[in-house]
């Protein structure tokens, strides 16, 4: 389904499991391919275009595939238990060392170049249209306490260009 008539589909659902399990944020670019796991990321309307907004920290491998070139990442959400270990995997393991398409299958997603994680819920297609580092001088102290020295997420606007789904 197209993205922004479609988008909220199971939105409301897809964001509790992100917080709750985690989801899957896949980049590809001629850097290479990995996902990572993310738990933070929300939906919002922002330029007259809906989007997905993620964080990823300086030092991810992941980062470094945007960084060669990625024009688009994939949010990629089981619900419930499903891939729970793979989670596990792809959130404690870097892709620097591990070949993450050994734990988890990717399939080509359908508008975008970044593939999406196979056996999810809710799949999001997005299309790389900001980064913004985020500024720790302006950061509360409630909020720092999430970052070591200077490791700062930096936030990734994707315009959602797609999102499907399956029950």
């Amino acid at each position: 389904m197209d993205a922004p008539q479609d988008f909220t589909m199971l939105m409301e659902k897809g964001m509790k499991e992100l917080s709750a399990h985690g989801a899957f944020l896949s980049v590809k670019s001629g850097a290479g391919t990995n996902t990572m796991t993310i738990s933070w990321g929300f939906v919002g309307f922002i330029w007259g275009k809906w989007h997905f907004i993620t964080v990823v920290r300086p030092q991810r491998y992941t980062k470094e595939i945007l960084d060669g070139g990625a024009d688009s990442f994939t949010v990629s959400i089981p619900f419930g238990d499903a891939l729970k270990e793979e989670l596990a995997v792809c959130g404690t393991e870097s892709g620097r060392d591990t070949d993450k398409s050994k734990t988890v299958r990717f399939i080509p997603a359908g508008r975008v170049e970044s593939p999406v994680v196979e056996g999810c819920h809710l799949y999001y297609e997005c299309r790389i249209n900001q980064i913004q580092p985020l500024d720790g001088s302006v950061m509360p102290p409630e909020v720092l306490q999430f970052y070591g020295a200077g490791d700062y997420h930096i936030m990734y606007f994707g315009e959602i260009v797609s999102c499907h789904g399956y029950y």
